[in-house]
């Protein structure tokens, strides 16, 4: 934690046992649970934020308008975020309006020239 950030304290149930791993391991490293939890949870949440899993199903959440564009750069970053925002405009937008291609035309040319693969073709 850096030093201006605010705590905040949060309340949560947790199974006996895993209450008294905790503290035997405080008192290992001569620290305290609260120091060893905040910690467990920075771990946790960079890893996890670091995976390509993660990072898809926030583009997916994004897409659906399921995540709205501050939070994706909170979990992402703003370079991602961008780049996510710009893609969902994309896509969003209308199709390009293209006729479809002549099939009359003949995209090749004149100046076609065949190619023949079998060693006998060509010699007489």
């Amino acid at each position: 934690m850096g030093g201006n950030d605010e705590l905040r304290r949060v309340h949560f149930q947790s199974p006996e046992y895993l209450v008294e791993r905790l503290d035997a391991i405080a008192d290992l490293f001569d620290t305290d649970r609260t120091d060893l939890l905040v910690e467990a949870i920075c771990e946790y949440l960079e890893e996890t934020t670091g995976s390509e899993t993660f990072q898809e199903r926030v583009a997916t959440k994004y897409y659906d308008d399921q995540l709205e564009f501050e939070t994706v750069k909170q979990f992402v970053g703003a370079e991602t975020a961008q780049r996510l925002r710009l893609l969902k405009a994309d896509l969003e937008g209308e199709p390009l309006d293209l006729a479809a291609p002549d099939t009359d035309v003949d995209i090749c040319g004149t100046d076609a020239t065949a190619v023949h693969t079998d060693e006998t073709d060509g010699q007489e």
